[in-house]
């Protein structure tokens, strides 16, 4: 069985509420503002408004969706802070890529085993 609730046991937590504002130059930039609220949409001051940059990188496999947390406090910081966070998560996604390449590699190849197309079986 699943651990995922199904559809009549899915709870909103009501104590994590926000409202969400995006920003964007129309050509590369994208942040979206999480400020925190309470159940009423009143804004929650006792909590941290969270940013998050967005952007769309193309490579060799076609568009590639970027998102990263940018720890600002205004949105002018966010967006000056917008180019470091991006490079930060690219180099992530080039790690976690590198990561499962490296994974991939390593994996035992048994002669003589049944498996995927022919008389060879992968044990990873």
């Amino acid at each position: 069985m699943s651990d995922q609730p199904t559809v009549g046991e899915i709870q909103v937590d009501t104590t994590n509420l926000y409202r969400e504002e995006t920003y964007s130059d129309l050509k590369v930039a994208s942040i979206r503002r999480l400020t925190p609220v309470h159940e009423d949409g009143s804004e929650d001051t006792e909590r941290e408004t969270l940013f998050i940059g967005e952007t769309t990188l193309m490579s060799q496999r076609g568009p590639l969706p970027v998102q990263a947390p940018i720890q600002a406090q205004t949105l002018t910081e966010a967006f000056e802070k917008f180019p470091e966070a991006v490079n930060a998560a690219v180099d992530q996604l080039i790690e976690q890529a590198r990561e499962m390449q490296r994974q991939e590699a390593s994996r035992i190849v048994v002669p003589g085993q049944p498996g995927g197309g022919g008389p060879s079986r992968i044990i990873g």
